[in-house]
């Protein structure tokens, strides 16, 4: 019998500890699938973050290294420069990325370097209890929002994708979903551009993915889903925010 489906070589088989619903264990069968269509895993290095895919090195057969809290960009800047034929890439939250690591996030980005950044965004700290973050959306409860956050003494959310694409450093800035089949789809094409881009030595790529948190969220997993396409989509607008190669090319 063909085989028509089967999991990514690049991911072991360990059981994923996310939550029944949770979109982290689709984002990282792609950033799998990206390694074994580009047949890097031998040489490619995780940093893993602090939040909920702070077990990351539990899931990716390629050597891993934990950063600490927000640090990801940072330690991957690191690696990538004495490891330059290595290809790099950090996995972290909006927790980790958009709050505690914002400064270490930026300065990679305008200093081009040549690493794969995949940010997970789904407006919540998921591991520490639902707490607001810097990318909950107006009005949107969580344990230390209860009546939902109110700009006016909260700040409004912090759209990362649009914010780097500002920067002339980074070369390539897009982002992506995860909530129905279509987006999965060209969430994978884009993970893979951002990996290709890394071993053609572009510099910075950074795939923001809309992803769910259905328990922090006090969701089902379906309403969770319906609730990205309504409410976070609409916020975060899908699309390549920057892409230098191709505007070069014009």
């Amino acid at each position: 019998m063909a085989v028509v489906f089967e999991k990514p070589k690049s991911l072991t088989d360990a059981v994923l500890h996310y939550c029944p619903g949770c979109t982290h264990g689709i984002i990282h069968r792609l950033v799998a699938e990206a390694i074994d269509a580009l047949g890097i895993e031998g040489k490619t290095i995780g940093v893993a973050p602090v939040g909920c895919a702070v077990m990351a090195y539990d899931y990716f057969t390629c050597d891993m290294v934990e950063a600490a809290h927000g640090r990801a960009p940072a330690v991957a800047t690191g690696l990538k420069r004495s490891l330059p034929e290595n290809v790099i890439f950090t996995y972290q939250g909006d927790g980790d990325l958009a709050s505690i690591g914002m400064a270490e996030t930026v300065h990679a980005a305008t200093r081009n370097e040549n690493i794969t950044v995949i940010f997970v965004n789904n407006a919540i700290y998921g591991m520490t209890g639902g707490q607001m973050a810097p990318t909950s959306l107006p009005g949107q409860v969580t344990q230390t929002s209860p009546y939902g956050r109110d700009v006016s003494t909260a700040g409004y959310p912090i759209r990362v994708s649009e914010m780097l694409s500002t920067l002339e450093g980074p070369e390539f800035i897009a982002r992506v979903a995860v909530n129905n089949v279509k987006n999965v789809k060209n969430a994978k094409k884009i993970i893979q551009k951002a990996f290709e881009n890394q071993i053609n030595g572009k510099g910075f790529s950074l795939v923001e993915v809309v992803s769910s948190c259905p328990t922090n969220w006090g969701m089902t997993p379906e309403n969770a889903l319906k609730w990205v396409e309504e409410k976070m989509i609409p916020y975060y607008p899908l699309g390549v925010y920057k892409d230098r190669s191709a505007k070069e090319a014009q």
